[in-house]
């Protein structure tokens, strides 16, 4: 009993951790708010001639969006002649038709647009950019995923920051994601809270302050020198960009973020699909964390940013302690349940008020002017969808920490926009149910029991988080279960690729 108390408190304090930081980030962007809002008042820059600017779309098997993906940057405001746009497709269905199609009739239309297809997915997404880099001149190259539909503005508005005094050590300039389909479900209203607590927060806070923090692999731009200079895109992990991100600022390159710069793209609407995303990210950045740690702490910046740094790329480890809390909560309830009154960690609390109080922040900042405060009756939903993730996100962790390598999974995009919509051809793979699955529905029992413990013993504040770990274990495997057995693949038709230039 004593080591699973150690086990109870070691987690408590090391989310504590995050808890603290989070509440730390918020308060640096409330702090730099005033001022920056200020200094970006200042009237656009116009050079005398625009650079030649490159624009990747790295895509995959994404019949449903490619479409609309490749009009929307197509019809981006820029010369025609400094715009040269890369369909970067490693398909192996018909979505390479559809790109085709639409480079064919965005050529006819005078636009500079190629279609370069891979054979294979050798590094997968890094493969593709690192490969159609050399196919191209461009000085400046913006990326977007699949899912995105860049503004006719958005090109022009993000390219200032290079033009200004000081600009010619600035890296990449990362712009703000918006969403579509915020409003499409309770999934996605949860996901964008999430998103719009980093994008609205965490960046501006991390870049206000001087620290160091990330491209976030689409809806930026990046000099070109800088990618070169800085190694490259590499393969070696499952977020290419994150670690491009920390070797590039590690060797000296600054980074800018425009809050007020926005690109909307869609939120993933299916469980199965989320929960894809989300182990990418949270087993790359650990991996991440693997690779780039020990340079991040020899490198000659201040404690305060290897510090932060540390704390960024760590932060997915939230998961696999909450999943450690449940797991000891139960046998620590058992007897009278008596020891949870013994453990003076209700200060704790006020750590446990960071992530609230950085979404809350993070709406009033980006919806003025509207009843923002409405969104945050959605808080409780991130909080339980936040903890039903956390079983998948600690496989994740276990197999970024112990070196295991395991294919980039896209995140399976639909192009739905709104409620009620629906999309045609079904998915372009289906998503199969694996173990994790299953433990999250066990845990979702083992946090019922525990809580009917909680309950008996008069540990209300133990009740309050078990009923949340069993709603969240409950919708997440639930979900999973449902969807990936509605949303099943449909046959599409192949017909002969049409100018596509073979890397």
């Amino acid at each position: 009993m004593a080591l699973i108390v150690c086990l109870y408190v070691g987690a408590a304090l090391w989310l504590a951790l995050y808890g603290v930081n989070a509440l730390g980030l918020t308060a640096l962007f409330l702090r730099q708010r005033g001022h920056h809002r200020q200094a970006r008042r200042t009237s656009p820059i116009s050079p005398p001639q625009w650079p030649l600017v490159t624009v990747q779309l790295p895509v995959y098997n994404e019949q449903q969006v490619v479409r609309r993906l490749t009009d929307a940057v197509a019809r981006l405001d820029y010369p025609r002649d400094r715009l040269h746009i890369q369909v970067l497709d490693d398909s192996t269905d018909g979505t390479t038709e559809l790109a085709a199609e639409r480079v064919a009739y965005w050529q006819s239309r005078g636009r500079w647009i190629t279609l370069h297809h891979r054979v294979d997915r050798v590094d997968y997404k890094a493969g593709a950019l690192c490969a159609a880099l050399t196919a191209t001149p461009g000085e400046f190259i913006a990326i977007f995923d699949a899912d995105f539909v860049p503004p006719p503005g958005w090109l022009k508005r993000a390219l200032q920051p290079f033009f200004e005094p000081g600009g010619k050590r600035i890296g990449l300039v990362q712009t703000r994601w918006s969403h579509l389909n915020a409003e499409y479900s309770l999934l996605t209203r949860a996901q964008a809270l999430a998103l719009d607590g980093h994008f609205g927060i965490e960046q501006p806070a991390r870049h206000w302050a001087g620290l160091l923090f990330n491209f976030n692999g689409t809806a930026g731009i990046w000099r070109r020198g800088c990618i070169e200079s800085t190694g490259g895109w590499r393969g070696v992990t499952l977020s290419e960009d994150l670690d491009l991100s920390y070797r590039a600022q590690l060797q000296g390159w600054t980074f800018r973020y425009l809050p007020d710069v926005t690109a909307p793209a869609e939120i993933p609407p299916l469980m199965p699909a989320f929960k894809r995303q989300q182990f990418r990210w949270a087993k790359g950045s650990i991996q991440c964390a693997r690779l780039l740690g020990p340079a991040l702490l020899r490198a000659p910046i201040s404690r305060w940013q290897k510090l932060q740094g540390v704390a960024h790329l760590t932060s997915y480890l939230v998961h696999p302690l909450m999943v450690l809390l449940l797991l000891v909560t139960l046998p620590m309830s058992l007897g009278d349940g008596r020891i949870f009154h013994h453990l003076p960690l209700a200060w704790l609390g006020i750590a446990g008020l960071g992530a609230p109080l950085l979404y809350a922040a993070a709406q009033w900042s980006l919806y003025p002017g509207t009843p923002w405060w409405r969104r945050l009756a959605w808080l409780p939903l991130l909080a339980i969808l936040g903890t039903g993730i956390a079983a998948s996100n600690t496989r994740a962790v276990i197999e970024g920490l112990s070196g295991l390598r395991s294919p980039f999974q896209r995140t399976p995009k639909t192009g739905l926009e709104r409620r009620g919509g629906h999309w045609e051809g079904g998915a372009a793979e289906r998503i199969d149910i694996d173990v994790t699955t299953w433990v999250e529905l066990a845990l979702s029992v083992y946090a019922l029991v525990a809580g009917t413990l909680a309950l008996v013993h008069g540990n209300w504040i133990g009740v309050f988080f078990l009923a949340i770990y069993g709603l969240g274990f409950a919708w997440v495997g639930g979900a999973t279960l449902w969807e990936a057995h509605a949303w099943r693949p449909r046959q599409q038709s192949h017909r002969p690729l049409q100018q596509v230039e073979r890397l």
